[in-house]
């Protein structure tokens, strides 16, 4: 699915309809569904370019989206997160491996983990669950997830709203912004990996 495909489909429409449609996208996206957010976004502000929506409702209805999708996530984890973890396809898709490493990562990384997971599509869902499972305080989630939320979600639909005559420039800037962001934080687990590797082999030599 691109964001030809949503643009073409709503752009008929008006009244809350479009609205309704980017809510449901986004709230999907958040649940794991194979729908990229931000391509979801980009449609927001076409359809704010063409006069379909008004850009400051499109923000408003694109940050409540991504942010109850978010905490469906999280819900799920907190009250039913060990028996969905033994039920297919769940425990092919997350096993208690990975929430031991969440687990590991948001005691030592907490908010910093919770405020990237917003730029890692394909481990945002992984670890709002995880959060939930372990029972990580919601309100320390909603303050981080929502802290990038509101830096990613204006920034991409107010973009593409103010600069739609040149939209094909600004999606590669947008995919080049997000690119840059998914890069430091690769450097930065590569940071953390090298130095929890050498710590390690420190203790090693020490205990023998």
């Amino acid at each position: 699915m691109d964001f030809n495909f949503i643009v073409d489909f709503l752009i008929d429409y008006y009244g809350p309809i479009p609205y309704l449609a980017i809510f449901l996208i986004l709230l999907a996206c958040g649940l794991g569904l194979p729908i990229p957010e931000d391509i979801t976004l980009i449609a927001g502000g076409i359809l704010a370019y063409y006069g379909i929506c008004d850009v400051w409702l499109m923000i408003g209805v694109g940050l409540l989206g991504v942010l109850l999708g978010d905490t469906l996530v999280y819900w799920l984890g907190h009250h039913f997160g060990r028996r969905i973890l033994k039920r297919w396809p769940f425990r092919v898709i997350i096993d208690e491996k990975k929430i031991e490493s969440v687990k590991d990562r948001l005691h030592r990384h907490g908010g910093k983990l919770l405020f990237s997971a917003r730029f890692m599509p394909g481990l945002r869902s992984t670890i709002f669950f995880a959060s939930g499972t372990l029972h990580y305080p919601y309100r320390k989630l909603l303050i981080y997830d929502g802290g990038a939320a509101l830096i990613s979600v204006p920034a991409i639909i107010y973009s593409v709203y103010y600069f739609g005559d040149i939209l094909h420039s600004v999606i590669q800037w947008i995919k080049k912004v997000e690119g840059g962001i998914v890069g430091v934080l690769v450097l930065i687990a590569l940071f953390f990996g090298t130095k929890f590797w050498i710590k390690h082999q420190k203790k090693k030599k020490e205990a023998k």
